[in-house]
């Protein structure tokens, strides 16, 4: 950035620079013509009043001639006095001045601006001519060395001021940057500094700062996680160790046949915990099969008709209302919820299909006892279990309603614990298929 600045005010300078020079070799260049225009004029006031002498003097730098009728140089400056004329452009017509450039004049050097006045005699008209050098394109040597040493004094000072502005406004950044490289999985729990300026770097810090919260939260969750499920893997493992165990140590005395079917069902919570933890990983990878429209009221009702439920089942289906998704996935979302409601009710589960705008939603109500409010969210992580679930099914893994959230989630959606005047009201809201919006309304 600094140099960016250096580079831009360079570059501003030149420019600035440039139209000086260009002004000042303007004004210059009309003070040396108007002052060959001065001497000019001067020499034609001698010459009427008859006290033109032989050699001539003007101003510094500028060169005269004289010529008659007959274009005999009569008089001139030092250096041109027995030269040939310096000019022989002459006024046209009535006129009594003209000006030319010269590249060079005769038995001069470089490029001079020429005036040419024409004086009226009896014998016939005379000729002034007045020479003045050309003004370099740099003007001057000093100016040219005064200009780059200003120019590069800005720069400079630029360049300085860039530094130190961009240093303190970085030095936030590299806090920043520090903190960060010191943050691990094993060390979490850090936040970055916060500047006191309201700028784009407090905004920055503000923004790592709430990443950092939801790292922090989603390394406790996976802390947590881990923990419950090595507990759950370990339970079923540990019983059907400990049966077998026993069953060797005394053989004789065992019934085989009792202590496989002990064994099998330890086998059997083992591999539900496995296939749940293998589907919240597909999920958590963002894993997807081929997606379709999906009609919940057609699926509801194959999903019913296929499976016996020890509570009876009343449907409320609305036609037509198609999402787009994983069909297989949907179907266990439906299973979940309709499993943990025939798990909690008292004789009745309520399943409605509806849409509502442009939203699809799929309801599953039971008339048990219910969840506090304050469990409601609670009941979504892993392996969490109330004391009421645990009662009814000691089997349960605790992740059938977080994989059916985030297979919802997965949908574009949501699933939630709403109001209701009795039991469990689980509610899934998932968008509309937008292919088939126009025919659903």
């Amino acid at each position: 950035m600094t140099v960016m600045a250096a580079a831009v005010t360079a570059v501003m300078c030149a420019v600035l620079a440039g139209l000086i020079v260009a002004g000042v070799r303007g004004n210059e260049s009309d003070y040396r013509r108007d002052e060959a225009t001065t001497a000019a004029l001067r020499l034609a006031y001698q010459i009427k009043r008859d006290r033109v002498p032989a050699e001539l003097t003007g101003p510094d730098k500028i060169v005269l001639q004289l010529l008659d009728d007959r274009r005999t140089v009569l008089a001139a400056t030092p250096g041109v006095h027995g030269s040939a004329p310096i000019a022989s452009f002459v006024p046209e017509g009535n006129s009594v001045y003209a000006d030319k450039m010269l590249c060079p004049p005769a038995g001069l050097d470089g490029c001079m601006s020429v005036v040419a006045f024409r004086v009226y005699q009896p014998g016939g008209d005379w000729m002034v001519y007045a020479a003045a050098r050309k003004v370099p394109w740099y003007v001057s040597s000093s100016l040219c060395t005064f200009l780059v040493s200003i120019s590069l004094l800005v720069i400079l000072l630029v360049g300085l001021r860039t530094w130190r502005t961009v240093d303190q406004t970085l030095a936030p950044v590299d806090a920043i940057r520090a903190e960060l490289t010191e943050i691990t999985a094993r060390r979490s729990g850090h936040r970055v500094p916060v500047p006191e300026n309201r700028d784009e770097v407090r905004l920055l810090a503000e923004a790592a700062n709430a990443t950092l919260d939801r790292l922090d939260a989603a390394l406790e969750r996976q802390r947590s996680f881990t923990s419950d499920a090595s507990h759950d893997l370990r339970s079923p493992i540990a019983a059907a160790r400990a049966q077998m165990e026993e069953a060797l140590m005394y053989p004789e005395d065992v019934d085989w046949p009792r202590t496989g079917r002990s064994v099998l069902q330890s086998l059997d919570r083992l591999q539900a915990i496995v296939t749940d933890l293998l589907e919240l990983a597909r999920l958590d990878a963002g894993k997807w099969s081929k997606s379709e429209s999906v009609d919940l009221a057609a699926l509801v009702t194959i999903e019913l008709a296929r499976t016996d439920r020890s509570k009876r089942v009343v449907t409320h289906l609305q036609e037509g209302v198609t999402v787009n998704g994983d069909r297989l996935r949907l179907v266990r979302l439906l299973t979940n919820l309709l499993d943990n409601a025939e798990r909690h009710a008292e004789t009745r589960v309520d399943v409605s299909v509806r849409r509502e705008d442009s939203t699809a939603v799929l309801e599953v109500l039971d008339d048990g006892a219910g969840i506090a409010e304050s469990d409601r969210e609670i009941v979504f992580q892993r392996f969490a279990r109330l004391k009421d679930g645990r009662s009814r099914d000691a089997n349960g893994t605790g992740l059938g309603l977080p994989i059916a959230r985030e297979i919802a989630k997965s949908h574009g959606g949501d699933l939630t614990i709403e109001d209701s005047e009795r039991g469990a009201r689980f509610v899934m809201r998932v968008p509309l298929d937008p292919s088939r919006r126009d025919e659903q309304r």
